[in-house]
Order: structure tokens, then sequence, then C-alpha cells
């Protein structure tokens, strides 16, 4: 049977004579090579060894990776949690902007009131001991002193011995360079602080969702603003060790530290690292790592996986996961506003060797979202999901399918928006024949609120997916292709007519943005001048029929605008 402590071990770049404790060939002296060794000995001891031990071990759907990500439904407190914050720069206690308990590494110099004075390292490393095993419970203080005594817990060769009781503080551990300019375990029992209140009015007032001093704008925007912001850092509205991490990193960030903050929740079973080496520009760089799932019916990716070894566990389809992700600044004119996040770029990570495949699509694989709304509306699918504030167990009711519904179109607005349409083609056909069966009319009838509910937001999901289209269109691109001027203006058109007859169900901010989409193709400075405002003789047989297409586009957006206006204004009754 296989141990925890068997993988990896193909890999070069650590020397393996005790197999549980590798130690690195390269030097620990910045965060990227801090954060690789770091990424092994997390993987080996936070995810594949409890994976090992665990019965059923919950293993992270790959879909779940997909931003927008999902609050947690169970908490796992048998599995392992931790906290991690690296600064790359020696620590100055007093001045730290956090709390923790600090650890001396034996090669720091001491300051003393007659000057420089040498490091004992024996007083240095019993005070070292002391003051990790103060902080740990006390039924496993003396399991800790008899494993450890004598140790230098600083040194980050003991770190994987160390780790073990690491994963039974309640708070986080410190990591920071020393006089060699090498990283060493600096701290533990850290406090990150979160300032959530001011942090999220600052962000709120920022992107215009909050105005000063206005209580119901504050109110109605409220949960958006603090899901957006949490989601740029890679979780949802979550506990306070993930929030903390994600908030201090984001404080971080603005000070210009160089830094590498990780955490790992008991309930995501996710290790979501921030960091920022100096080179980012907005945002710290997110990514995670997980054990998940392969969910798919390819059979040249399963044949893959399972010919150049990429499987944790064959039978259970598991694999090491790692998803990169890109941030985005809050545009209030797309359509998908919602969108924090996108995949940057997916890694399977190799159990034997630790090499990374980037080829293949794990979790954007759309059929089984397809199957699992298939599932939904025929009553066959028997997991659980989060409708508002309710747990929904099962689907073997028309109520709970609809609720379903709405949570699972919900959690894939910005993905059905925005994926292929062949992929949107299979989603509206099942719930048009779900939504529209004549033979439930009765049933949909006696749920008429909630059928509603559920109505409004696939509706609303069809009209945006319009706006989507229109801002393709804007740069000059439809259904994945480049398009000249006049392409760009036809499609534009085709677009405006169908929003001009489908007003029946009206949602304002999706004409908002519709307006202002279109009002940017009409002020193309290149459109203007090569086709717009030249004399009509001048222009070619083409140039002839952009201005044209411009023109209708125009009247068309007038019209738009008339509606719009309609519909905004109250009716006076004089």
């Amino acid at each position: 049977m296989q141990k925890w402590y068997d993988y990896f071990l193909e890999t070069d770049s650590y020397n393996w004579d005790d197999k549980k404790i590798p130690l690195p060939r390269f030097k620990l002296n910045s965060l990227f090579s801090l954060k690789k060794y770091l990424d092994l000995i997390h993987i080996r001891q936070c995810l594949i060894k409890p994976f090992l031990k665990t019965d059923n071990y919950p293993l992270v759907e790959a879909r779940e990776l997909l931003p927008s990500f999902e609050s947690d439904l169970y908490e796992y407190e048998n599995l392992p949690g931790f906290s991690l914050v690296a600064l790359a720069r020696p620590l100055e206690y007093f001045n730290e902007i956090f709390q923790f308990d600090i650890l001396h590494s034996r090669w720091e110099k001491i300051i003393t009131t007659h000057g420089e004075a040498c490091p004992v390292p024996d007083i240095i490393s019993h005070t070292n001991l002391s003051t990790f095993q103060s902080r740990l419970p006390k039924n496993l203080q003396e399991n800790f002193k008899d494993k450890l005594g004598g140790t230098d817990i600083a040194a980050l060769s003991n770190y994987p011995r160390v780790l073990d009781f690491i994963l039974n503080m309640d708070r986080g551990h410190v990591m920071s360079l020393d006089t060699r300019n090498e990283f060493y375990l600096s701290g533990v029992y850290a406090s990150f602080p979160s300032y959530l209140d001011p942090e999220l009015k600052r962000f709120g007032l920022k992107i215009k969702k909050f105005t000063p001093n206005d209580n119901l704008r504050y109110e109605l925007n409220r949960n958006f603003v603090y899901q957006y912001l949490m989601e740029l850092y890679g979780y949802p509205v979550v506990s306070e060790r993930r929030t903390s991490a994600a908030l201090f990193s984001r404080r971080l960030f603005n000070m210009g530290e160089r830094f590498l903050i990780r955490a790992l929740g008991q309930t995501d079973r996710t290790i979501t690292t921030l960091y920022n080496s100096g080179d980012c520009k907005f945002y710290p760089a997110l990514e995670k790592v997980a054990l998940a799932r392969v969910e798919t019916k390819k059979r040249d990716v399963l044949k893959f996986l399972r010919e150049n070894g990429y499987f944790l566990d064959e039978e259970k389809k598991a694999v090491i996961l790692r998803v990169k992700y890109k941030q985005h600044q809050y545009d209030p004119d797309n359509i998908r506003e919602e969108r924090a996040l996108s995949v940057l770029r997916q890694e399977l990570i190799h159990p034997r060797t630790g090499e990374v495949c980037s080829q293949l699509n794990i979790i954007k694989d759309t059929f089984f979202m397809t199957l699992k709304l298939n599932d939904i509306v025929k009553g066959e699918f028997s997991g659980r999901i989060k409708y508002k504030r309710e747990i929904i167990e099962n689907t073997d009711t028309h109520e709970k399918r609809l609720k379903f519904l709405y949570a699972w179109l919900s959690k894939h607005q910005r993905r059905i928006i925005g994926y292929s349409d062949e992929f949107y083609a299979g989603v509206t056909k099942v719930l048009d024949n779900y939504l529209l069966n004549p033979d439930l009319y009765e049933e949909f009838l006696s749920l008429n609120s909630l059928y509603q509910e559920v109505w409004h937001k696939y509706s609303y999901i069809r009209k945006a997916r319009k706006i989507r289209i229109l801002q393709d269109i804007l740069e000059k691109r439809y259904e994945d292709k480049k398009i000249n001027y006049q392409e760009m203006l036809e499609h534009t058109n085709n677009v405006l007519e169908e929003l001009k007859f489908e007003t029946g169900n009206y949602f304002s901010d999706i004409t908002l943005r519709a307006i202002a989409t279109v009002e940017k193709i009409a002020n193309d400075r290149y459109l203007l001048r090569n086709y717009v405002n030249r004399e009509e003789n001048s222009l070619t047989q083409y140039g002839k029929e952009v201005r044209e297409k411009y023109f209708r586009m125009n009247f068309l957006l007038n019209e738009l605008k008339t509606i719009r206006r309609v519909k905004h204004e109250p009716i006076s009754y004089n």
C-alpha cells in the first residue's frame, strides 16, 4: 500500500535520503523557491496524507475551482487546515502590522545594550521549542517535546516534522529571511488583521456601488461588493481564517510588500496561495491546489492521464490540480460585472515526478455541466446545493428542482453567458423542455413565486448573452473570429433588432449596458474618420455599405433609448 511519503520521489530537485524529510537542492532565498518547496511539502502532508488515511475523502469537484466560488456546505473537522505568511525580508518585530510569537534563527545577530553579541544556538533552540510548545493543545505538548526536543525547529530543513504540529494550531505561522538571506520559520500563533469593514466600504466607494452616508444604497449593494472583493482574492464569503488571509494579502500588497500568504480550509480542502514577488500590477497573484475528481467522457483525456501516470488514484479518478487565476478590475458596463476572476491556466501535477501538464481542460468540461442540469430537471440528481440560506438535499420534488435550478443558474450565470453557442443551445434546450412543459402547468402554478424566480433568472441570462455578444463585437470579434467593420455593424444591428422586439422581460441594467456598448461602437475613431465623416462620393462600395449600416445602427440605438425611457418613466394620468 502506498504511503504519503512515497510521492514525488522522482523529483530531482530534492535529496531523498529520508523520504519524509525532503531536502531541497536549491537555496530557499526567494519567494519562488520557497513556494516550490512549500508546494511539495503541503501537497504531500496536507492533501495526499489525509486522502490516503481518510475513508471517503471528499475530493474536490473540479468545477468548484471555477469562479464564482460557492460558500461551503460542510466542515471536515478531521482534515488539516492552516494559514501562513512569508515576508521576503527580515522581520522587524516591533514594526510589524500583525501579532505573532517570534521564533529566532541561530544565524541572526543579537543586539544588546553593549553592542552585537554572538548567538548561542542551544539557548535559541530551547527558547523556540518553549514558545512553540506553549501554543499547542495540552494533549500534544509532551509528544512535541519527545519528537522535536533538541531540534532547530526554525530551520526549514525540519519544517516537514514541525508541520504535523502546526496543523493542530488555531492560528497562522510566519516565515521570513534571516541574515544569510534564506527563509526560516520565524513565528507562530499569528493573527492576520482583516479590517473588513473599512476595506469593504473603501472598495464599494471606489467602484461607485456605495455613496457616502447613503444607507439604502449600502444595504442594497453590500453583498455584491463583499462577494466581489472576496472573490478577487480567491474566496467566497467564508470563515475567519480565509477571510483574514485574503484581506491581509490585500493590505500587504497595497503597502508594496513582497510576500506569500497561504491558507488551507477544512471546508474547501484547497490550498489557496496569494503572492507578490514585485511584478504584480493591481492584485497579488492567485492560485489554488486541490485533489480533484476528473469528470469527463473524453476517452483521450482519460487515456492520457492513465498512460502518463497523472492519476493519484485511477479508480477514484483523483488528480492533483493547480489552477492559476487572472483578476479583473471592476467594469460596470460589462454584462458579467460580477466576474472578479477568470481561469488563466490549469495544471495537472504528476504525483511521482512533480512535472506539470497544462494542455488538458479539466475544470471547464461543459458536458458534465449539461448532464448535471439534465439530472436536476429529471429529479435524478442526489447531491446538495445551497439555495439562498437553505440547504437542499435532493431533487425528488418540483419545488426542490426549481430551487436547485435557481442555485445552479446563479452559480453558472457567467459561464452560460460567455461559453460557446453549442453549450448554450444545450442549456436552453433542457431548460425550455422543463419550464415550458404543458404537463407541468398545474404543478408550476402552485409554485408560482418560485417558478417566476427561476424564469426571471433564466430570462436575464438569455438577454445578458446578447449584451455579451455586443461586447465581443466591440472588440471586433464574433463567434471567436476576427471581423471587419461591415460585419461588426451588421452583427450589432441584428442584436439591436432582437432587443427591440424582446422588451416583454425588461431589465434596466441590461438595456443600459447595451446602450453603453453600442455608443462605444458608434464613437470608434477609425470608423468615424474613414467612413462616417467623409464625403460619400469619396467612399468605395464597401465604405458606402459600412456608412449605411452605421446610420441604421444609430437609428436602432435611438429606438432602444426610447424604449428604455418609456419603460423607466412613470405613467402620468393627467
